[in-house]
């Protein structure tokens, strides 16, 4: 089987409009999280989010490609470009046909949903723009990444809730892996800070209107975000040959399905990836330096989770460090798993270890070392990353320093 490697890394979110940024605040600890700002917010009992700041979608891009583009096909083109302008390749016409593109989402253009449920409902108007279809398939990130880049290996959308862009990565890897693709686009996108999307999670329950503190025994719900993250991972072989600047190597997938609940997640399923995550990777509980966690700050998902790494560590738990970038950027949904993705590859990488922020009281079932509030320096060598989803479904990856 080939190796698998990352070789380029982009992203915009609440904390940041490039990598860089995004890992400076992550290591300052900073919120991401504030009021939001979109038509009909005062509507809404919840009014907070990761939203990103000052973005203009026309200093980005022309009056064509909005008129294709919904939020969260910007955010995926805008992190895919970083991404493959930092990865340095070239595709020619032999690797465009070995180059595809998966990307993960929840929602897809639900912002576009939105706008023109409310032109046809609320305005009365009778037509809607010829383009809304094309702007709200779950597909259509993934579609134009492709078409921009010139990508005509396998290309598709994965949706399966909060572990979209983990399950996106995972199929990437093993396309790699199995000598399907020799590079692939991948992460995941996310734009769900809109009226609708904002009341029908409301809906749930699951919402904090104060803060998101996972782990922390004063949390409350979930905080939403929005933004994307996309990663180029490579086959080992390709990427050395060429010289590429190798961020790190993925080494481990695993995905199962609880099938229990449609919304309550489950100690056993979440245990039970994290071990056959470990297995695909060849490495020990004790090799494991450092988990993101899915880590939402909802009371039942915080302490299932932190059973279920105690589960599948053992006794190993009491040393990993455990931290949910969520406090930082809230919780985007489909893309989350990219975005978390960046916290990872940083620990394995420059050997930062991003901080659980907003923990103010030790809960005694979140009995782990959640990294509370300040980014610590430590030498990682093996990581995890956790995405548990609502229908059951997870999906945890490995990655190591190279």
């Amino acid at each position: 089987m080939n190796r698998v490697v990352i070789t380029g890394q982009g992203t915009i979110n609440a904390l940041g409009k490039n990598v860089a940024e995004t890992l400076t605040a992550m290591s300052n600890s900073t919120c991401g999280i504030g009021p939001l700002d979109f038509p009909n917010v005062d509507r809404l009992s919840v009014q907070i989010g990761g939203q990103i700041q000052k973005y203009k979608a026309q200093d980005w891009f022309g009056r064509q490609e909005l008129s294709l583009y919904d939020p969260f096909t910007q955010y995926a083109v805008i992190a895919a470009n970083e991404a493959i302008s930092q990865s340095g390749l070239d595709f020619s016409d032999e690797l465009s046909l070995n180059t595809g593109v998966v990307l993960g989402t929840a929602g897809g253009g639900l912002v576009t949903q939105d706008q023109n449920y409310r032109s046809v409902y609320e305005d009365g108007k009778n037509r809607v723009h010829p383009f809304v279809v094309p702007r709200l398939m779950n597909n259509a990130a993934a579609s134009h990444v492709s078409m921009i880049h010139g990508l005509r290996g396998p290309s598709f959308t994965v949706a399966s809730a909060c572990a979209s862009s983990n399950h996106g990565m995972g199929q990437a890897y093993h396309m790699i892996r199995s000598g399907m693709a020799k590079v692939m686009v991948t992460g995941g996108s996310e734009a769900m800070l809109c009226f609708g999307g904002m009341k029908a999670w409301e809906g749930l329950r699951v919402m904090s209107k104060d803060g998101c503190r996972p782990f922390c025994a004063t949390r409350n719900g979930m905080v939403q975000g929005e933004g994307a993250a996309v990663f180029v991972f490579e086959e080992y072989e390709h990427a050395k040959a060429r010289g590429a600047n190798i961020l790190a190597e993925m080494i481990g997938f695993a995905m199962t399905s609880d099938a229990s609940d449609i919304v309550m997640p489950s100690r056993t399923g979440a245990a039970n990836t994290i071990r056959l995550a470990l297995k695909d990777a060849n490495v020990t509980p004790e090799d494991v330096g450092y988990i993101n966690a899915h880590g939402t700050a909802t009371a039942a998902n915080d302490k299932t989770e932190c059973a279920a790494i105690r589960d599948a560590l053992g006794v190993a738990a009491d040393k990993v460090m455990v931290s949910s970038t969520k406090a930082m950027h809230g919780h985007i949904i489909g893309g989350t798993g990219g975005v978390e993705l960046l916290a990872v590859i940083a620990a394995v990488k420059d050997n930062m270890i991003a901080p659980t922020i907003n923990h103010v009281k030790t809960d005694p079932e979140c009995n782990l070392d959640v990294v509370p509030n300040v980014a610590r320096q430590k030498r990682v060598k093996v990581a995890i990353s956790n995405a548990f989803a609502f229908g059951g479904m997870n999906a945890v990856l490995a990655i190591k320093a190279i």
